[in-house]
């Protein structure tokens, strides 16, 4: 799907710079992806703290072959 996107001219190559890729789109694609993995962790550090943890749990007990 093309898509028409009017991005400065500087950010654009200071993004295929520090990329490393060869393209802008390449580098836009990574751009992205990184930004979505980025916002997928904060989404789980957010719950960090907001569940209820069982400290007497024991998980290797649990895995024994009773």
């Amino acid at each position: 799907m093309a898509t028409n996107l009017d991005i400065e001219p500087e950010l654009l190559e200071k993004a295929v710079e520090v990329s490393g890729e060869r393209t802008k789109t390449a580098a836009v694609r990574r751009a992205l992806e990184e930004y979505i993995a980025r916002r997928e962790q904060r989404r789980l550090t957010e719950l960090f703290g907001a569940l209820d943890w069982d400290r007497t749990y024991d998980h290797k007990a649990e895995r024994s072959r009773r």
